[in-house]
C-alpha cells in the first residue's frame, strides 16, 4: 500500500512503525474473510483491510482536518483485537499494531464522552489490582440477586477454593504470573498448575511483586500505565531471572501474549530494553511447558468428553493453534471437534463490557459451535473467554489444566503408576 506521510511526519517513532505497517498491505481483502466483525456486520469498514484504510486516512491528516469523525472510531472500537487477520494474512501485516497507533490517535483528536472516559477509567482501576478486584467481586456476587439481568451475567458465582499446592522443592524452578483478576475468579487454576508441574519435578511460584501484565491499560490508551506495569513486572521478575528461573509461566494465554511482546514494546527504553527481550524470551504459556516434559509420568485417570476453546491470545497471538489440543490427546483425552474454532468468542480483553452487543451474540455463536459435539465441559486456555463463555449459564467451562489435575488426583498412586 503506498502511504503519503511527509518527512517531518515520518520523523515520530509511531509514524514511522505504521508506514512500515501500511505498506506491507496489499489490500487483498483475505483478512475479511476470518474476521469476526465483518461477517457479522458484512460493512466494509468493520473488517481489517477498511480499518487500515480509516486508519491510513486518519494518520495522514492534519489535527484539524474535519474527516477524522467519531464515526472512524466506533469501527476501531467494534474491532476485537482478535488477531484473526494476522494469520489469514499472505503478507505479514501486523495490524494490532497499526490498530494500537490508530486508537492513539483517534482518541487523541476526537476525544470520548465522560461516560465513555468514566467506564474506561473504571475498568482499568478495578481489574488491574488484584486484592482491589475480589473486594469488588466479592460485593458483586452477595448482592447479585438484585442486579440487572445484563450485569448478572458479567458477575460469576463465587469460585471454589483453590484446593491445597505443592509443598514440594524441586532442582527445576519456573516464576508463575498469577494474573490481576484469576485469582479472583478461577483461584484454582494456579494452584492446579502448581500441582501438575510438581508431579514433573518443577517448582513453581510467584514475585509478590508482580502485577498486571499491564495489557489493560495499554489496549484502553492508557500506553504509558501498561509500560509502567511492565516495568514494575520486569523489576520483581529480575532477581529469579539472574538466579536462574527456567521460565516465567503464564496460565492465562492474554497475559502471555502481552508478556511476550515486553521487549518490543520497550525497546526504545535504555534501561529496561535487555531486561524485556530477557522476559519476553523467557515467557512461556502452560502448554509450552508441559508439551516438552515426559507426560508417561502422569498416567490420569478421566471418562470426560471436552469440547477446546482456543483463545485468540492463544492461537493467533502466540502461534500455538492445536497445542493444548495435542496435548489433551496425548494425555488421553476424548475432544469433541469444533466447528469454526479460528473465530473469536466476543471476551477480547474488556470487549464483552465495551461492545456487549456484539460480544454476545460472538459468545453464544461459539457455545452453538462448541456445544455441537455434545461435550460434558468446556475447557479453555484463558480467563476472559472462560468468564465470557460461562456468563450465559450453559455448558461448565473450566481451564484445561484444572481438568488435567483433576483427573490426576483420581489416578492411582505412584507406586501403583510404577508397578
Amino acid at each position: 500500500m503506498q502511504t503519503n506521510f511527509s518527512d517531518e511526519a515520518l520523523r515520530q517513532p509511531h509514524i514511522r512503525e505504521a508506514d512500515r505497517v501500511l505498506r506491507s498491505c496489499v489490500h487483498c481483502g483475505f483478512c475479511n474473510a476470518t474476521c469476526p466483525t465483518y461477517q457479522l456486520l458484512g460493512d466494509e469498514r468493520d473488517g481489517p483491510r477498511g480499518r487500515i484504510y480509516l486508519m491510513k486516512e486518519l494518520l495522514e491528516s492534519r489535527d484539524d482536518d474535519d474527516q477524522v469523525t467519531q464515526e472512524t472510531q466506533t469501527h476501531l472500537d467494534r474491532c476485537l483485537s482478535c488477531r484473526n487477520c494476522e494469520t489469514t494474512c499472505p503478507s505479514g501485516v501486523e495490524y494490532h499494531k497499526l490498530l494500537d497507533i490508530g486508537r492513539a490517535e483517534v482518541d487523541r483528536r476526537v476525544g470520548r464522552s465522560a461516560k465513555e472516559r468514566a467506564l474506561r477509567y473504571g475498568l482499568r482501576k478495578a481489574l488491574v489490582e488484584p486484592r482491589r478486584f475480589q473486594a469488588l467481586l466479592a460485593l458483586g456476587q452477595t448482592f447479585r440477586p438484585l442486579a440487572p439481568t445484563s450485569l448478572k451475567a458479567k458477575i460469576p458465582p463465587r469460585a471454589s477454593r483453590a484446593g491445597r499446592t505443592a509443598p514440594a522443592t524441586h532442582a527445576r524452578h519456573m516464576l508463575v504470573l498469577e494474573g490481576c483478576v484469576q485469582p479472583g475468579l478461577s483461584p484454582n487454576t494456579n494452584a492446579a498448575t502448581t500441582r501438575v508441574l510438581d508431579q514433573l519435578g518443577i517448582t513453581l511460584s510467584a514475585a509478590s511483586a508482580a502485577g498486571c501484565c499491564g495489557a489493560i491499560d495499554y489496549h484502553l490508551n492508557a500506553q504509558e500505565d501498561g509500560r509502567d506495569r511492565m516495568r514494575a513486572n520486569i523489576d520483581a521478575w529480575w532477581p529469579h531471572v539472574e538466579a536462574g528461573t527456567e521460565a516465567i509461566v503464564q496460565t492465562a494465554s492474554g497475559c502471555g501474549a502481552f508478556v511476550k511482546e515486553y521487549g518490543e514494546m520497550l525497546a526504545d527504553d535504555p534501561r529496561y530494553a535487555e531486561k524485556a527481550r530477557r522476559v519476553s524470551a523467557l515467557a512461556k504459556d502452560l502448554v509450552e511447558i508441559l508439551r516438552d516434559e515426559d507426560l508417561e509420568t502422569l498416567a490420569p485417570r478421566h471418562d470426560k468428553r471436552l469440547a477446546f476453546h482456543c483463545p485468540c491470545t492463544l492461537q493467533h497471538a502466540q502461534k500455538l493453534g492445536g497445542a493444548v489440543e495435542s496435548l489433551l490427546g496425548r494425555l488421553g483425552f476424548t475432544l469433541s471437534p469444533v466447528r469454526d474454532p479460528h473465530l473469536c468468542c466476543g471476551s477480547a480483553g474488556t470487549y464483552s463490557i465495551t461492545q456487549p452487543a456484539l460480544a454476545t451474540q460472538l459468545r453464544d455463536d461459539k457455545l452453538d459451535a462448541l456445544e455441537a459435539g455434545h461435550p460434558d465441559e468446556i475447557v479453555t486456555a484463558n480467563i476472559g473467554c472462560q468468564t465470557h463463555l460461562s456468563g450465559a449459564g450453559r455448558t461448565t467451562v473450566r481451564h484445561w489444566i484444572e481438568v488435567v489435575d483433576e483427573a490426576l488426583t483420581s489416578a492411582p498412586n505412584d507406586e501403583a503408576r510404577t508397578a
